[in-house]
C-alpha cells in the first residue's frame, strides 16, 4: 500500500518504465550503454520513491502512540508541556499517524529555513504544527522541514475528527515529527534512542 496522493504518480511511472523498456527491447537497445543506463537509473529512482512512499497498515498500540516512524531524538519539558521529538530517516515510513482520537482543531504553518532536523534549533524551521483537542487535553503534532526534506502534505484539516491511528500527513525525503502533550496528564514512556512507528508504538500514557 502506497501513501495517500503517492499511488497515482508511481502507477504512471511504471507505465513509463515498461513501456520505454519494451521498445528498447523490441529494438535490440537494451545492450547499448547510452539506453541501458539510463534505463537502469530511472528504474532504481522508481524502486527507491516505491518504498519511501510505503504506508502499511497496523494494529494501533496502546496509550498514545507515536505519531511518526523512526528515532526518539529528545523528550523534554517545557514549561506545562512534554515535548517528544521523533527523527525520520530516508528508510522509514513517512506517513504521519494521529497519536490518540482527536479533532483537529487549528493548522499552522510557520518557521524558516532548513537546519538538520536531528540539531535542536531544528525547531525553528519551516514547519506545519496540527493543534488537537483530545480527552488528554491539548496536544500538537509539528512536521519539520530539514536540509533535504522540504515538502509537507496535510491530509487532514480544521474540524476534521479522526481515530488514534488514522492517517495525519506526509514529510517527503525525511525529517522531524515533534509530539507536545500536557505535561500534568501524561507520563512519557520513551527515551532518546528508541525506535518507535507511527499509530503502534506506545510514547506515552494518560496519568491517573
Amino acid at each position: 500500500m502506497f501513501a495517500p496522493r503517492a499511488g497515482p504518480p508511481l502507477a504512471l511511472g511504471a507505465v513509463g518504465l515498461v513501456v520505454l523498456g519494451s521498445v528498447a527491447l523490441l529494438y535490440g537497445a537494451l545492450h547499448r550503454p547510452e539506453v541501458a543506463v539510463p534505463l537502469a537509473g530511472a528504474t532504481l529512482a522508481w524502486a527507491f520513491f516505491a518504498a519511501f512512499f510505503r504506508d502499511p497498515d497496523r494494529p494501533v498500540g496502546e496509550g498514545i502512540v507515536a505519531p511518526a516512524d523512526g528515532r526518539i531524538l529528545a523528550v523534554d519539558r517545557e514549561g506545562d508541556r512534554v515535548r517528544v521529538a521523533t527523527f525520520m530517516g530516508v528508510t522509514n515510513v513517512h506517513v504521519n499517524r494521529f497519536p490518540l482520537d482527536a479533532r483537529v482543531a487549528a493548522v499552522e504553518t510557520l518557521g524558516a529555513g532548513h537546519r538538520p532536523a536531528y540539531r535542536s534549533d531544528a525547531r525553528h524551521n519551516r514547519q506545519r504544527s496540527y493543534a488537537l483537542e483530545t480527552a488528554a487535553g491539548p496536544v500538537e503534532v509539528v512536521q519539520m522541514t530539514g536540509v533535504v526534506a522540504r515538502r509537507l502534505v496535510s491530509l487532514v484539516g480544521p474540524g476534521d475528527a479522526r481515530r488514534k491511528g488514522d492517517r495525519l500527513g506526509l514529510i517527503v525525503l525525511g525529517s522531524r515529527v515533534d509530539l507536545l502533550l500536557p505535561a500534568d496528564r501524561v507520563t512519557v514512556v520513551v527515551r532518546p534512542g528508541d525506535r518507535v512507528r507511527a499509530g503502534a508504538t506506545t510514547v506515552a500514557r494518560e496519568s491517573l
